[in-house]
Formats: C-alpha cells, sequence, structure tokens
C-alpha cells in the first residue's frame, strides 16, 4: 500500500479547533435542535469526543466493491478515478426533473462539518468528521408529487475505470433507497467532503450519500441519479441476498445478522486489539429517528 503523507493525516488545527468546539457545546447535546448545531452528539456519547477517526484509517480502510472486495482495495484502486465533469440528475415522480452539476451543487449549498458515526454491518465503526449538507435541501428544488414514497439513489457504472464492476458480486449500477420520510430528515446529508477536504475517491467522490442511523452500506457513493419512486426500491444488497440485508437497515444491537452479532462493534483507530463497544439502537440517533418506525416490527422490517 502507498504510504500516506504526514500532511494527509488529520491536520492539528483542525483537531484543535473541532475539540475546542465539542467543548463549547458539552455533553448535554441530546436537548439542542437538530437544526441548531453541524455536530449531533448523541451517537458519539460512548467514545472520546475529542478524537474523530484519523484522516489515515477513513481513506484507506473502506467497503467499496467497485473497486474490489478488500477493505485496501478502494484506495488502492481509485486514484485515477475521474470525477469532473459529474451531473446527477432528479427524476421520477416530480414536477420538474432536473439535472445538477458538481459544481452547481456545491454553489448553491454551503458545506458545514457533521461529526457522524459509520457503522458497518460487519461490526466496525469509525467516526468521521464530514463535510455536507441535508439532502432535502437538494430534493426540495423539484416539487416532488404526493405519489412519491421512495427515493432511489442510483450510482454510476463505468467498469473501465471501476474494476470490480467487472465481476458480478453485485447487481450494477449499485441502487439504494430511502423511504421519503427519511429521505427528507435533516439527518441525512449529502456528503462533499471529510475533515474539510474534498472527497477522496475510496471514500465515494464526488458526491455520496449518508444516513447516520443505518448501516454502511445504506449510504451510496458516487451518485448520478436520484428517482422519486411509488414503490420500495430494490437494492443491489437485497438482490444478492434478502435475507441478510432488508430495506431498512437501521442500526439494531438486537437483531444478529445470520451470520455474526451486532450486539457490539469495533473502532477502527490503528489498535486491532482495541476492546469492543456496545452498539447503540439507531446508532446512537433514537431521539432524533425513533418516531419513523413508530408501531413497525423492526426485526420484521430489518
Amino acid at each position: 500500500m502507498k504510504k500516506i503523507k504526514y500532511s494527509e493525516i488529520t491536520p492539528e488545527k483542525i483537531y484543535k479547533k473541532r475539540r475546542k468546539f465539542i467543548k463549547s457545546l458539552g455533553y448535554g447535546l441530546g436537548s439542542a435542535t437538530i437544526g441548531s448545531i453541524p455536530l449531533i452528539g448523541n451517537a458519539l456519547a460512548n467514545t472520546d469526543l475529542t478524537k474523530p477517526t484519523d484522516y489515515e484509517y477513513i481513506t484507506t480502510y473502506n467497503n467499496y466493491y467497485e473497486f474490489g472486495t478488500n477493505k485496501s482495495d478502494p484506495y488502492l484502486n481509485s486514484q485515477e478515478f475521474k470525477t469532473k465533469p459529474w451531473t446527477i440528475r432528479i427524476e421520477g415522480e416530480v414536477e420538474n426533473p432536473m439535472s445538477f452539476s458538481v459544481e452547481e451543487i456545491l454553489s448553491s449549498f454551503s458545506s458545514e462539518e457533521r461529526v457522524y458515526r459509520l457503522r458497518c454491518v460487519e461490526g466496525w465503526s469509525m467516526i468521521i468528521p464530514w463535510m455536507g449538507f441535508s439532502l432535502s435541501q437538494l430534493l426540495n428544488k423539484v416539487n416532488f408529487k404526493t405519489s412519491a414514497k421512495f427515493v432511489e439513489f442510483e450510482t454510476i457504472y463505468d467498469p473501465e475505470q471501476m474494476i470490480g464492476q467487472r465481476k458480478s458480486i453485485l447487481n450494477w449500477p449499485y441502487i439504494e433507497g430511502l423511504r421519503i420520510d427519511e429521505a427528507m430528515h435533516p439527518l441525512t446529508t449529502v456528503v462533499t467532503g471529510l475533515y474539510g477536504k474534498s472527497l477522496p475517491n475510496q471514500n465515494g467522490a464526488p458526491l455520496r450519500i449518508f444516513v447516520p442511523w443505518k448501516y454502511g452500506f445504506k449510504s451510496a457513493k458516487s451518485i448520478v441519479k436520484i428517482k422519486f419512486v411509488k414503490e420500495m426500491p430494490n437494492s443491489s444488497w437485497m438482490i444478492a441476498s434478502p435475507r441478510e440485508y432488508g430495506f431498512y437497515s437501521n442500526v439494531n444491537p438486537n437483531i444478529d445478522h445470520p451470520r455474526w452479532s451486532q450486539a457490539t462493534e469495533r473502532p477502527i483507530n490503528g489498535d486491532m486489539f482495541a476492546p469492543r463497544i456496545k452498539t447503540l439502537m439507531f446508532n446512537g440517533y433514537a431521539d432524533e429517528v425513533a418516531h419513523l418506525y413508530s408501531g413497525m416490527d423492526l426485526k420484521k422490517y430489518f
């Protein structure tokens, strides 16, 4: 693996600025309104808030099967991936379908830092200082119809650049989806970068979605199309293994994956022997999102 330059690891001034900001908020974040602060603190309650995962680990330990199935493959195989020009199309059950260049999106919406936990279904997690804005701001541009019940995300299909797409590991292009109320929730984020830098290719450049209370595979990378639809989308992982991967995929420590427990997770911090920590319901965002699933059997709708 290519050696990471010191300049690519957590910049000291960013670290100190973030630490000062977090201390100014205090630990009583549960009572703060979502729109008032860029950092949602509940999910970080059982971690050291002053230590987001180092840039080195965030950008070299990834799930991105379009570039390979090993955790190091996305970093090794995506460096020449071309993300310009890039257009995102929003269509389907909308009054006014529209296409946006990445430049238009970046100039239209102000990115803010949002420190979230990324929880992966394999039992590992990271604390990532994403830069981005609420997906709802973008979706509101197209005036979607009342007939729209779900939002489908389609990622780029380019096997010439993405060597993982040359194999039938998944049904390409990668498809994911959310219910309308999930997509419009202010925590659902269009990610534009991390640690104050442009989003690296291996992390889903030029734009990706992030849904912090769901397992990582729900957050589609390198999106090219957003489609409002009437019926629940059949996502790539649902097609590949419906017994293991459901549509909702909310982080739930009480429901085991068929092949392993989801009750604990291993923070990625360079220490392979670090103690595992307890997985939180909805990844720690229960106060903000549990109402979306009121009355639902979360074991049935996994």
